[in-house]
């Protein structure tokens, strides 16, 4: 049998209604006997269809597999609307689940040669780069 067939159970617990964020979050107990874990996404559609919402407004994150398997935890939340999760939810989630697009920018590493760089330009008119030293 395939991995997807197994049947997987969802038991919801410490269960709040965050009316400030727009929103219901839980702590969820997924049993997956006979299966090595469940996919998030797999996850983000039983709770839709659980809850009555669209797949678009849950976000299921910090899962762990208990030791000995066939037990998994994490947290979900359900948003109200879209834009309640565009606005509340970090923007790294929102990329994970295809929500919104990653920013490309350079590596951490050349970001701080370019600023110590700029540092030995300091108070010389600024080019592209150092200036060739003069000779006495």
């Amino acid at each position: 049998m395939a991995d997807r067939e197994q049947p997987v159970t969802l038991r919801t617990r410490k269960f709040i209604r965050n009316a400030l964020l727009g929103r219901k979050q839980m702590v969820v107990d997924v049993l997956h006997p006979n299966r090595a874990n469940v996919s998030k996404d797999e996850l983000r559609s039983k709770l839709a269809e659980l809850y009555k919402t669209s797949k678009d407004q849950v976000s299921v994150f910090g899962f762990r597999t208990q030791y000995g398997g066939g037990k998994s935890t994490g947290f979900a939340l359900l948003y109200d609307t879209v834009d309640a999760m565009k606005k509340f939810e970090p923007h790294y989630r929102l990329v994970r689940i295809g929500v919104a697009s990653k920013i490309e920018k350079p590596s951490r590493q050349q970001r701080k040669q370019r600023k110590n760089r700029a540092k030995t330009l300091r108070g010389t008119a600024k080019v592209k780069g150092p200036a060739k030293k003069k000779d006495k």
